[in-house]
């Protein structure tokens, strides 16, 4: 069977997401605690976003749905913290994918919550100086 014509050139996808922080809402961590209280709690939240954004990672290469679920509902909250409302969406998406049979729609949002991670917390070091 003849395909037609060869293909020379192969396209690469690169997705990205709109990474969303509201800034409103780390303005009022900031007035309502001390700058060094304020500096150190969201330092802290960051951290710990990192580390279960990692740990989701590996629980989904795992497949230890039921873990990956109890995760990702802890990055829920702790993304709120910092009005990462997109981030918070997402990995509630992710967890309740958990819970369905839809592994295609489990992949592609453990994806999109990794991506999405990761940029939140880069779009925060970068509006506030902070390293993680």
């Amino acid at each position: 069977m003849t395909w037609g014509n060869k293909l020379t050139q192969v396209a690469i996808l690169r997705l990205s997401d709109d990474v969303s922080v509201d800034q409103d809402e780390l303005a009022r961590i900031y007035i309502k605690m001390e700058c060094t209280q304020s500096e150190d709690m969201v330092l802290h939240v960051m951290q710990e976003l990192e580390q279960r954004l990692s740990h989701a990672e590996n629980l989904y290469r795992l497949g230890e749905l039921r873990d990956l679920e109890s995760v990702t509902r802890a990055i829920t909250s702790l993304s709120k913290k910092l009005g990462m409302s997109t981030l918070a969406r997402i990995s509630e998406d992710v967890a309740d994918c958990c819970l369905s049979d839809d592994i295609a729609a489990l992949a592609a949002t453990q994806a999109r919550l990794t991506r999405l991670g990761r940029g939140s917390l880069r779009e925060i070091s970068e509006l506030k100086n902070l390293s993680i």
